[in-house]
């Protein structure tokens, strides 16, 4: 039978909804997706060595799990990521798209050190750290706070304030340390004064601390009444309007208690790991931190998966670095990209298959 000519043909390849799978296969999809990002990744990381693909392996799992310091470290570094995307994550279950992690973290670094430099010396440490810990909380907060009140008030664009917000939190740390080091050399040495008693090591404070504070934020979205009402905001704002919510109490809230925890991470940091202060003292963890967040759909309890993995591959290719011989951080920095490609995609093929037009002859066929 022949076919008429004008008869549109089938697209090659359709993208079709998919019905609800099983978990085991979702599973399987993200695990079929790091393997494959992994794997490539060695591959690009072998073509601009002399090193082979079994040592691109070596060398990432030598960087992260290599010795018992480089366990603690991994472990401590997870920790201080997952802090800072618990920041991030009420904001974005909201759809208030807060970039500024990195400069509520640096206030909130720069809010302790104040209180380290200014009264090291003249009163008990015990006093001091809790001085610290209030002032970092609360110079969080207001960081946070101030892009949140333009929002509800004039509906500005939060990705762009927030965003600038963090050159500015990193001019006021290049200002405070002009003032605090009279040598002009721009680096504040570590102070000795107001650091945080250790717990059982040096490295397991802020493990325990975040490891809370993500328990609880779990239980603060899931079960609180402001859980709700920002699931609802984040959903549609003209909905939370009409069941009686206040938006614009919402946003300040919420932006509130994001910039409360980021400068909880600014605390550890300068009490701590650090006892200094420089302009890349947040590590671009707010940045970080979104990754986290999206990878793991919102859901707190999988951050702590999201968080672990991320510091598991970042502090890898530091040793691939120095394994391989590469002379600056752009292979390292691709291979990171091609694995976060290859989890930011797997939610597609989670929720949508692929489907191939059939052969003509099949087709004749039946």
């Amino acid at each position: 039978m022949k076919k008429n000519k004008n008869t549109l043909k089938e697209p090659f390849v359709r993208i079709v909804k998919r019905d609800t799978i099983k978990i085991q296969y979702k599973i399987l999809i993200y695990a079929i997706a790091i393997v494959g990002g992994l794997l490539l990744s060695g591959l690009i990381s072998v073509l601009f060595s002399e090193k082979g693909l079994g040592d691109f392996f070596q060398s990432v799992y030598a960087g992260a799990l290599g010795s018992e310091r480089k366990f603690w470290l991994l472990l401590q570094n997870t920790a201080l990521l997952l802090g800072t995307s618990m920041a991030l994550l009420p904001a974005f279950k909201m759809k208030f798209w807060n970039l500024g992690g990195n400069g509520q973290v640096l206030v909130g670094c720069l809010a302790a050190i104040a209180c380290m430099f200014y009264l090291g010396g003249k009163v008990p440490d015990s006093i001091i750290i809790l001085l610290m810990f209030v002032t970092s909380v609360a110079a969080g907060a207001i960081w946070a706070t101030i892009p949140a009140i333009f929002k509800a008030k004039f509906n500005t664009n939060e990705s762009l304030f927030t965003l600038m917000m963090n050159y500015i939190a990193q001019g006021l740390v290049s200002l405070c340390i002009t003032i605090w080091v009279k040598s002009g050399s721009g680096v504040l040495v570590p102070i000795a004064h107001g650091n945080i008693p250790d717990i059982g090591n040096k490295y397991l404070l802020p493990i325990i601390l975040f490891v809370v504070i993500t328990v609880l934020m779990y239980i603060y979205l899931r079960f609180s009444k402001h859980g709700y009402e920002i699931s609802v905001v984040g959903e549609s704002v003209n909905t939370a309007k009409y069941v009686g919510i206040k938006v614009d109490k919402v946003i300040v809230r919420t932006m509130l208690l994001s910039g409360a925890i980021a400068g909880i991470v600014g605390f550890v940091l300068a009490g701590s790991i650090n006892h200094t202060i420089s302009t890349t003292s947040a590590n671009n963890m707010g940045f970080t931190g979104i990754m986290v967040t999206w990878l793991a759909a919102f859901n707190p309890l999988i951050m702590i998966l999201t968080s672990f993995f991320i510091t598991f591959i970042s502090n890898g290719m530091v040793e691939v670095r120095k394994t391989f011989m590469f002379t600056n951080d752009s292979i390292s920095n691709i291979v990171v990209g091609i694995v976060y490609f290859a989890i930011i995609v797997c939610p597609f093929f989670i929720n949508y298959k692929l489907v191939f037009r059939k052969h003509e002859k099949e087709e004749i066929k039946k």
